[in-house]
Parts: structure tokens; sequence; C-alpha cells
């Protein structure tokens, strides 16, 4: 999808901020975190052409019925991670399409940063993916409590996060 997105829109690096930048971290991530058939993506050098991937790779498009998942085109904005995250982002090199002598980038928000922007999102399935995270140990509890407060969201809204965060590690604590 990634090479695709970057044909569409001629930029070769593309960042993924949604459930699927889990991929670019983890080489083989537990399979309730892959349930979305959705990546959040947009063009690092233009993310205003985010629009051409959502209207050729999107919801309903003959990529979607062909491959069975979309691409949403969205832009920096979307992400509600932790502050610095930019700096953060994981780099993924893409095999080159045929024909072509080099693929493009992805640039996949990293783990602790995607996991703490799925608690702000708050659907049960996001906590979900935090509480799968956590048991998988593919994140620290330390680590993630200690971005919170780079949250960039109310103090109301982070103190709902840790809240609720501490409480998903004290259970994960319990099952083991």
């Amino acid at each position: 999808m990634i090479a695709a997105a970057a044909e569409i829109c001629g930029e070769q690096e593309i960042v993924v901020i949604g459930s699927q930048a889990i991929l670019g971290n983890v080489d083989e991530p537990p399979e309730s975190m892959l349930r979305s058939i959705e990546a959040d993506v947009y063009p690092l050098g233009d993310p205003g052409k985010s629009i051409e991937i959502d209207g050729s790779l999107g919801d309903g498009s003959q990529f979607h019925a062909s491959y069975g998942y979309y691409a949403h085109g969205v832009g920096p904005e979307t992400a509600v991670a932790p502050v610095g995250w930019e700096e953060r982002l994981v780099e993924v090199d893409i095999p080159p399409r045929p024909g072509r002598t080099r693929g493009p980038i992805a640039y996949c928000l990293e783990i602790h940063d995607l996991v703490l922007a799925k608690c702000v999102a708050g659907r049960d399935r996001d906590w979900e993916f935090a509480r799968d995270a956590l048991a998988a140990r593919l994140v620290e509890a330390a680590e993630l409590l200690s971005r919170i407060d780079d949250l960039p969201v109310s103090p109301a809204d982070r103190k709902h996060v840790r809240n609720t965060l501490e409480g998903v590690i004290a259970q994960g604590r319990e099952d083991r």
C-alpha cells in the first residue's frame, strides 16, 4: 500500500500514523493488533496530497475492493501523540515496485507514541490495542506513563488517559 500511495501522490516518503504503524515497529505483532483494514497515511513532503491517496486508495476504491484494505489520507494534525513524535518516527524502507530502482520510505509512528495516540482516541478498540501492546510486552508501561504529560490535550484529558492507562497496566499485572 505504501508503494501505491507513493506512486499516486508522486512523493517517496509516506507517514503512517494509525494502528497499522505497528507494522513498522514489530515484525510479527499479535493478530489482535492487526484488525484494522485502514491505514492512516500522508505524504511527508506535502501532506495536502493525502487527498489524492484517499481518492485512489481509499474506502470503496478499486484498490479496497481488490485487496480488502485501504488507505485513509490524513494529515499530521490527525496524530494526537506526545510532543516530539515527528522526531521518533520509525523509518522503514519499502521494496521498489517492478521497473523502479528505489522504493519509497514509510515513516511509522513509534510504538509508545502510537499506543498513547490510541489512548487519546479512547474508543474501546483503542484501549484493547493498548492492553494487547502491554500484554505482548511491545511497550514499556513506565515509558507510556512518562510521555502522558507531553500529550497535546487538555489537563483533564491527560488525567483521564493517565487514570485509565494505570488501570489497564494494573489489570495486566493481575492477569499474569
